[in-house]
């Protein structure tokens, strides 16, 4: 079992190897015939199976039910095109070289056809080529390629008025997202090959006219050559080249009349699901035409003079085609098929009911969208452990936090790449990321001893290097150190982190007003004090959304509401009360910066750099707006120095200044630096010792 296993994937191997070299091979073949010369037995293998080729192209043009079903069509005809070219430079330098042996100096197909094909009359080989040509570039290949041409361009102008069309059928619920996605497939597709074959008509046109140039070519070089350089008779030079350049030339005719009316089945063919010979009989089979065409075939073979034998043979079939028909439906009326499909009952059509507020949907809070791939994750039937992960999120976070976080609303997205995610907040797109749902990710957490074998990508949740491995490699990449996850791990992480990020955007009036019911049922008359006698709702919401947003818990409510009831009546300015809660919830913000440990170690402004910001902001009466960009680059840098210092030496990154600078640099490293906590000097519990690891400006 071993044994064959491995046969088996070495010929897998071999079958992808011969693939990927069969096109460059195809282009080495052609050059070598167009600048080797090549013996003549070769010369008859390619012939012939150029011939093969245009036939078994016509013959899949015929039993093509649609014309997209042959979407490679516009490439086989290039590279026919191509090899036929190819051969006509081949045989055309063995006809220049050899022709004056003979006959036989060119190959076996040439010869036959020149001899055999066209009875050895070089003037009669001569009228047949011509009538070929003309058949081919003024017939055939014109027709189709004015055909290709206002098709193609009739199918781009269609394309605005299609998908509209099948938005309007997606949105009234005529289709599915699957249907409208496979149908804008089709339209795209179907624009892409009339948009090829209006090119690919211009081969074979080009094609013909080289045919004619190459026939006059041959002939003239071959009577130059023959007459001057092997001292033939005008007469047999003449017979000679004439006779192998017509049989040339007919061997690459032939193929390409072929493929021009191959060219032209596919381009007058319509989209139905029927194949040629069935769209004939459908369409050419009404009894009324037949019946009139037989009494003229009739009238006309009785007429003296005429070949009545094959007027009237003709006249009798035409006239019995409708009659066996008839009597074929007629006997299997009486003799119904057992297996015959049951017919079709007609539906009422689904009356649309009207338009009301329950139709218009509202944005979801979290919205959580995947790709079809990433299905299985959240499909509990198949395993999945995503939707428990998430739970899990949302009740570490609650908790964390000190509000209910909203549910996460999941769903499959068709329009995402099969194996990518999407984080939305508040309707607006805030993360994503490509998993393996079937590997797992191995995050470099900074130190690691050695490589793992797979494939290298960013942890999504905070931009780590990552490589997503095999399960089996799991404990190996473990014991070098990496930080192994599965993908619903990755996910969960990614969404905690984002949720973390935007907790002020979850809070609302709403889960305000059901944390203060709750705060009421222990202490009714401290809620009772607050709203809306010394604060109105929007005010205490857009208070705690500060705090969130500066990354501080709204947990201790009691703490909150009486800093809220104290200060309320001296002033209404959001800013200054999150400021005034901040300093009664500075145990709480130290704790969850530096633990229990009785030293708090700080980043500081030197005194003439945060007297230099103060007297800006009151010049600018704006705070955060009168820091000159110059200045805050250079703040800016120095931070960012000073925190990576405090995150090489593991300790927390925390900026001290004044309580009016506070919510300005607060809100400046956000973004430039996450990470640094920025508090004020009120801050600072009485029991904590302060340590200055850095000054920035000295």
């Amino acid at each position: 079992m071993e044994l064959s296993a491995v046969l088996n994937s070495l010929n897998k191997d071999k079958m992808i190897y011969l693939k990927g070299i069969a096109t460059p091979l195809m282009v080495l073949a052609v050059l070598a015939m167009v600048v080797l010369p090549l013996p003549a037995f070769v010369l008859d293998i390619l012939f012939t199976f150029n011939i093969s080729l245009a036939l078994v192209v016509l013959l899949v043009t015929v039993y093509t039910l649609k014309p997209l079903e042959f979407g490679a069509f516009p490439s086989v005809l290039l590279i026919a095109t191509i090899l036929r070219l190819a051969l006509n430079v081949a045989s055309t330098r063995v006809v220049l070289l050899e022709g004056h042996k003979g006959g036989d100096a060119a190959g076996a197909v040439i010869e036959a056809f020149g001899s055999v094909v066209i009875g050895g009359n070089y003037a009669v080989g001569l009228v047949v080529f011509l009538i070929l040509i003309i058949i081919n570039f003024v017939v055939v290949t014109k027709g189709a390629g004015r055909i290709s041409e206002v098709t193609a361009r009739f199918t781009l102008d269609a394309m605005p008025g299609k998908q509209m069309a099948i938005d309007a059928d997606l949105n009234a619920g005529f289709i599915t997202q699957e249907q409208a996605k496979a149908r804008r497939e089709e339209v795209t597709a179907e624009a892409d090959f009339y948009g090829s074959m209006d090119g690919a008509s211009k081969f074979v046109k080009g094609d013909a006219i080289a045919g004619i140039i190459i026939l006059f070519i041959n002939i003239i070089g071959g009577l130059f050559i023959g007459m001057i350089q092997h001292g033939l008779e005008f007469g047999t030079a003449v017979e000679i080249y004439t006779l192998l350049t017509i049989g040339d030339g007919l061997v690459a005719q032939i193929p390409g009349l072929l493929l021009s009316v191959g060219t032209a089945i596919v381009v007058t063919r319509q989209n139905t699901e029927q194949n040629m010979g069935d769209q004939f009989v459908t369409q050419l089979g009404n009894d009324k035409p037949l019946f009139i065409a037989a009494g003229l075939m009739f009238v006309m073979g009785v007429i003296p003079g005429m070949p009545h034998f094959a007027f009237l043979l003709l006249a009798c079939i035409l006239a019995g085609v409708p009659g066996y028909a008839k009597w074929k439906a007629s006997k299997a009326a009486a003799n119904p098929v057992v297996e015959r499909e049951q017919e079709v009952q007609p539906t009422a059509p689904v009356e649309i009911k009207e338009l009301g507020w329950d139709d218009v949907q509202q944005i979801d809070t979290i919205g959580l969208e995947v790709g079809y791939r990433l299905i299985p994750l959240v499909d509990k039937s198949q395993g999945g452990e995503l939707l428990d992960r998430i739970k899990g999120v949302r009740k570490k976070l609650s908790q964390e936090l000190g509000f209910l976080v909203p549910a996460v609303h999941i769903r499959d997205n068709l329009d995402l790449d099969p194996n990518a995610y999407q984080i939305a907040v508040m309707g607006v797109s805030t993360g994503d990321g490509e998993l393996k749902h079937d590997s797992e990710l191995a995050i470099n957490p900074g130190q690691v001893f050695g490589p793992v074998d797979g494939v290298a990508t960013k942890d999504p949740a905070f931009g780590l290097d990552a490589i997503w491995i095999n399960r089996k490699d799991k404990e190996h990449a473990q014991s070098l150190g990496y930080t192994v996850v599965d993908a619903a791990t990755v996910v969960a992480t990614h969404l905690s982190q984002i949720l973390t990020n935007n907790a002020a955007l979850l809070l609302g009036h709403e889960e305000v007003q059901n944390l203060l019911d709750m705060l009421a049922k222990s202490y009714p008359k401290l809620v009772e004090g607050l709203v809306p006698d010394v604060l109105p709702l929007t005010t205490v919401v857009k208070v705690l959304q500060n705090l969130l947003n500066e990354g501080v818990p709204i947990r201790d409510m009691r703490t909150i509401v009486q800093t809220l009831v104290e200060y309320g009546p001296r002033s209404q300015d959001t800013d200054v009360l999150t400021a005034a809660v901040r300093i009664s919830l500075r145990r709480l913000i130290i704790q969850n910066l530096v633990g229990s440990s009785p030293e708090v170690s700080v980043i500081t402004l030197a005194p003439e750099l945060e007297q230099m910001l103060h007297q800006s902001m009151q010049m600018a009466g704006d705070e955060g707006a009168g820091i000159e960009p110059g200045l805050a680059e250079r703040i800016q840098k120095s931070l960012s120095e000073a925190h990576q210092n405090q995150e090489l030496s593991g300790e927390p990154s925390i900026l001290l200044t004044s309580g009016m600078l506070r919510s300005v640099l607060s809100r400046f490293v956000k973004h430039t630096i996450p990470g640094l906590s920025v508090i004020s000097y009120q801050e600072i519990p009485d029991e904590k010792q302060i340590k200055i690891v850095s000054s920035i400006g000295q």
